[in-house]
């Protein structure tokens, strides 16, 4: 039974993804992140002095600390930022635990350098509709919550990636993007990790609406509907981007608890 400082891998399991999911820190030694280098989805890599001394987080932010099993390092970190009045756990049995339990794990290398503050930078092109919203989504949710995305002019994409070291998606020609008949949203979870069972039906539904096979899953005519009309509503991409976090978050929520549930309007004679 976990203290009542510790996070279980079930309870966490059960946050990451959501809009809500706690900041997690992984301050797992260099060596032993070297043996895996992997991470729990949207966890950022740092040394326990990085994380005690890290300004990014504040008095009433809830923060889950991760080492190799749980002990002196990231309980040592978690007590220092309780200290500093941030709700913070660590996560029960820690790395080791949530990989036997067969969580979800993010491949490290497969993620872009980012800036020096931590945050990957992104770009693609302007007037976005379905993959340049899902896919930012995913990146949000499960690789990189402080991911920055810059649209611009499709003629640009590639000169603006160069100058500001942002990395290019959803575009011909480049690594992130669609290959054979499926689009960029699949790209990034297969190479991610991101193999959950309902991350790969999202995926099947952002594919079946960003390829026009509408029939490939009863959802994706809901989700093409729904990412048309707000590209309507917003003139401006990250205004209209962050409406469409909603949305995918309500898609990703259904996809993990809700297929098997119907509805049905029962009107008594």
């Amino acid at each position: 039974m976990p203290s009542n400082t510790e996070i279980t891998v079930q309870q966490l399991s059960r946050l990451v993804g959501l809009p809500d999911q706690p900041r997690i820190i992984d301050v797992r030694l260099e060596e032993d992140f070297q043996l895996d280098r992997r991470l729990i989805p949207a966890s950022k890599r740092m040394s326990h002095a990085q994380a005690i001394d890290c300004e990014d987080m504040a008095a009433g932010d809830r923060v889950v600390v991760v080492c190799e099993k749980g002990r002196k390092l990231s309980q040592g970190v978690a007590a220092v930022m309780r200290e500093r009045g941030i709700a913070a756990e660590t996560l029960e049995g820690g790395f080791v635990a949530w990989r036997e339990h067969e969580g979800l794990l993010v491949h490290a290398d497969a993620v872009p350098k980012s800036r020096a503050d931590g945050r990957t930078v992104w770009v693609t092109r302007a007037r976005p509709k379905i993959d340049r919203v899902a896919c930012p989504w995913l990146i949000r949710r499960f690789v990189d919550p402080d991911a920055i995305f810059l649209y611009v002019d499709q003629s640009e994409v590639e000169a603006v990636a160069e100058i500001f070291e942002a990395t290019p998606f959803d575009i011909a020609g480049v690594f992130w993007s669609h290959r054979g008949e499926s689009c960029t949203f699949d790209t990034m979870v297969e190479e991610f990790g991101l193999t959950s069972e309902p991350l790969l039906h999202m995926a099947r539904i952002v594919r079946g609406a960003d390829t026009d096979r509408l029939d490939l899953t009863r959802q994706s005519p809901g989700f093409l509907a729904a990412a048309l009309g707000l590209s309507r509503m917003y003139k401006d991409d990250l205004a209209q981007l962050d409406a469409a976090m909603t949305l995918c978050d309500a898609f990703y929520r259904w996809c993990r608890d809700a297929v098997g549930e119907s509805h049905s309007w029962v009107v008594n004679p």
